[in-house]
């Protein structure tokens, strides 16, 4: 199963690298037009994947984790926030949800600038 995994991750990074350099040259380096695009794709791609997986494609554990982990895990680990926050709304675990998206990206906004900020005072 890890083989599949690294295999997939292999290719969704070396997609998520072409995507990046493509929108650097199409649209510039002054936004990050590459990681908006990547998480958009990610996450629209993990919405209809592992809907067509439950509902037409019968597919092995190993594939699956290919596919998702692997691939898209790769391309973008925002896919993986998508399916976590979407089956907690499908569950109707309003709260949760809601709870997992602000936590998930207020958390890591707040651990990015504290990691910034330790960096920057073990280095000085």
């Amino acid at each position: 199963m890890m083989m599949w995994v690294a295999a997939g991750g292999a290719l969704g990074a070396a997609g998520r690298y072409l995507v990046n350099v493509w929108t650097g040259r199409l649209l510039g380096s002054g936004f990050p037009w590459g990681t908006l695009t990547v998480n958009i794709l990610g996450s629209l791609a993990m919405g209809a994947l592992i809907t067509f997986m439950a509902l037409k494609w019968s597919t092995s554990q190993e594939m699956r984790a290919f596919l998702t982990t692997g691939i898209l895990g790769g391309f973008t680990t925002f896919s993986a926030f998508s399916l976590d926050f979407a089956t907690l709304y499908e569950r109707k675990a309003f709260g949760l949800a809601a709870l997992y998206a602000l936590g998930s990206v207020g958390v890591s906004l707040i651990a990015i600038f504290a990691g910034m900020a330790l960096m920057r005072a073990l280095l000085s």
